[in-house]
């Protein structure tokens, strides 16, 4: 059973997912299994291309330039480079991941002699960001809703919040983002802060929300704030008790510092299923976060952290994690909740299971 994986938006959240991808399909008894090839675009600032390649050097790969807004010369180009990869390659199975790559992969598959099994995984539909018009919110609502209408495919929802979304889409079905948690818990190390430290990790772009991050950390001078990342909005933080890592080379740095926290603090905008609040909770960190889809299908509030819409909240939030009894608490349920439904290797197992169901169903029915 041949898979490709199409995917334009390498970056943050959805490079780790890749990368884990990529150790699982690697494995020598899985490759036979499954072959796994993959098309990527590294159109993305906060991506070295380097460092892309080197992570795909074990699987059969081809970089496609793919950009992120509509751009139809660009797009065709693509679509005619995805359609001689896949009538080459000719897969069972094709997965895309992101909007983008959704609409130029289902387009190119149009377009090949033996149809594949079609999936697709939003990673956060780009109809829920915040930064764009009503009428843009519509067009990609509308974008989503009739290319799936038209060209077919199944939607695999990344979370909980994603999954009710893409069920008033058309058919879809459910595997949750995961982490490798037992290569993250290797940077589990006691920590003793002077004060309270609360951080997040990621791009300093509009969908982190780096305004209410910083207006937070005005609201509260008591604490140390951290941002472990950099971006193109840095400018929005301000607050003199906000330290900005900048990026790091080596993703064990991430999680030391991810380590070195009291409290995650999760301010987006929008999600899909955050990848960073799952590598906090493998560090046993309780998590607050704003109360949106994705970070709602992980925070369990008073169990493994809390969920909020007015920083007036945090108050009494921010003074009960004080106590490091209660952050213990709260770490240890977000470990056991983590372990229970985001391990990786679950969840790559489970989504194998689902291309063979849909695989020999469709085998099954050309046999009639």
């Amino acid at each position: 059973m041949k898979v490709v994986h199409i995917i334009e938006a390498l970056g943050g959240g959805v490079y780790t997912y890749f990368e884990d991808l990529t150790h699982h399909f690697e494995k020598e008894d899985i490759r036979q299994k499954v072959p796994t090839f993959i098309l990527y675009s590294d159109n993305r600032k906060e991506i070295d291309p380097q460092k892309v390649t080197q992570l795909f050097a074990t699987l059969p790969n081809k970089k496609v330039v793919m950009k992120r807004e509509i751009h139809p010369i660009s797009d065709l180009k693509a679509i005619q480079t995805i359609i001689r990869e896949l009538k080459a390659i000719k897969p069972d199975v094709v997965h895309l991941h992101s909007s983008k790559a959704g609409v130029l992969g289902r387009i190119a598959c149009c377009f090949l002699n033996i149809k594949p099994l079609v999936f697709y995984t939003p990673h956060g539909y780009a109809f829920q960001r915040t930064d764009i018009s009503f009428f843009s919110k519509k067009m990609y609502w509308c974008i989503e809703k009739y290319f799936q209408k038209i060209f077919g495919g199944i939607t695999i929802a990344c979370g909980d919040s994603e999954f009710d979304l893409a069920k008033q889409l058309g058919k879809a079905e459910m595997i949750r983002n995961g982490i490798d948690i037992t290569t993250i818990q290797k940077y589990l190390q006691p920590i003793s802060n002077t004060k309270l430290t609360i951080g997040i990790s990621g791009r300093i772009t509009a969908a982190r929300n780096p305004k209410l991050f910083n207006a937070i950390a005005l609201q509260f001078p008591e604490y140390q704030f951290v941002w472990i990342g950099d971006g193109e909005e840095r400018n929005q933080i301000t607050a003199p008790n906000i330290k900005i890592t900048g990026w790091f080379l080596e993703k064990k740095q991430v999680y030391e510092q991810i380590n070195a926290l009291d409290v995650y603090l999760q301010t987006s905008l929008w999600e899909g299923l955050p990848i960073a609040v799952l590598e906090a909770m493998a560090l046993m960190k309780p998590v607050i976060a704003t109360k949106i889809n994705g970070n709602k299908d992980t925070v369990v509030p008073n169990e493994t952290g809390f969920l909020f819409q007015e920083i007036s909240e945090l108050t009494t939030h921010f003074k009960n994690l004080e106590d490091p009894i209660a952050r213990a608490r709260l770490g240890n349920n977000a470990e056991e909740r983590c372990k229970n439904l985001f391990d990786t290797t679950k969840n790559f197992k489970a989504l194998t299971k689902l291309y063979e169901q849909y695989f020999f169903a469709a085998t099954k029915d050309s046999q009639k």
